[in-house]
């Protein structure tokens, strides 16, 4: 068996497309099982570079699509993906997407889906990211947020930037992503607040954890998050707010983003994890001063205190309780303030 699996990793290198083409059909088979990822993974380093050969090499063909296959079932090992990292793996990724992604759809959504796998690790990460080369930091961030946002995820052919979502949410636990994700003049946090509209629900979860994320900022970016006000509360108040009609009263209070959306009844955000994403969020902007005070000009309050009467799940409501732990005795008097800056 050792001495087949070695003569198979040799047919990937072969000069014969065909015979190539065998070869990765069978490999992308023995990695969906525990048996064939181990004996793989024993023989790292020749079938590895020989997977990203064939992938940059395969152009319209199946070949590549299985070798794709093969990388996202062999990188959910942290070790190989490092490996993979350390290969070029991002950068091969990202050029076959480019080149390939629009003729081979499914072969786009595979790479994709390594590159989830790829920035699971911290090298993958600053590889993403282009770390340490200002010239082209945060390229390969910017085209796939384009072609995120520009993918419809309502359509019925299957979403294949879905799990942009998901690269998102990895590349912002680190400063890096968050800076990059935040400048102003990209406009890159205003595109993907904007995705949480969305039914599918991996991107609505992506959106939900990487504005959570960012919001790790709110101490030196505030304004910054805040300039995004007019999308931003609707994302993070909107999952909150429970299913009940809000009063003409409440709504009056709000921006027009808000108060038409709780005009009528809603389905609820079912996903537990959105909702306190959403609420640790909030939390983080108000413990400043100004976020605050943003924060009662949208009625938030009022908002998190209709959504808390439906909210049944015990982590969720500790986070609501959280958020009025620190608005009780510093709201009242921001109210007040806010309320006299109004025009009489």
């Amino acid at each position: 068996m050792a001495d087949e699996l070695d003569e198979l990793i040799g047919f990937l290198s072969d000069r014969n497309p065909q015979v190539r083409g065998a070869a990765v059909d069978i490999v992308r088979g023995l990695t969906g099982g525990e048996d064939g990822l181990r004996a793989l993974t024993a023989r790292a380093d020749r079938a590895l570079p020989a997977l990203l050969r064939l992938l940059a090499s395969a152009a319209g063909s199946g070949a590549g699509e299985a070798a794709a296959d093969s990388l996202v079932n062999l990188s959910q090992d942290a070790d190989l993906a490092a490996r993979l990292v350390a290969l070029g793996a991002v950068d091969a990724a990202m050029d076959v997407v480019a080149k390939r992604g629009g003729a081979q759809p499914a072969l786009a959504r595979s790479l994709v889906m390594l590159l989830v796998n790829l920035t699971h690790v911290e090298s993958g990460v600053a590889a993403f990211l282009q770390v340490g080369d200002e010239k082209v930091q945060g390229l390969y961030v910017a085209k796939l947020v384009r072609s995120f946002c520009r993918s419809s995820s309502d359509s019925e052919e299957e979403d294949i930037f879905e799990y942009v979502a998901s690269i998102l949410v990895n590349i912002s636990k680190v400063e890096a992503g968050r800076r990059i994700l935040m400048e102003p003049k990209r406009g890159l946090l205003k595109q993907i607040i904007r995705q949480f509209d969305s039914t599918n629900q991996l991107r609505k979860k992506g959106v939900a954890g990487t504005i959570r994320n960012c919001c790790f900022e709110a101490d030196t970016q505030l304004q910054s998050l805040l300039s995004l006000a007019e999308y931003l509360w609707p994302a993070l108040l909107l999952p909150v707010a429970g299913k009940k009609i809000y009063s003409e009263e409440d709504r009056s209070k709000m921006p027009l983003e808000l108060s038409s959306a709780l005009s009528h009844e809603r389905e609820a955000v079912d996903d537990s994890e959105i909702r306190q994403q959403a609420l640790e969020a909030i939390y983080m902007i108000v413990l400043q001063d100004d976020g605050r005070r943003s924060f009662w000009s949208v009625n938030g309050p009022r908002i998190l205190q209709v959504g808390y009467e439906d909210e049944e799940d015990p982590k969720v409501m500790e986070a609501y309780e959280l958020i009025g732990s620190l608005l009780v005795g510093k709201g009242e008097g921001e109210q007040e303030q806010e309320q006299g800056e109004k025009p009489q």
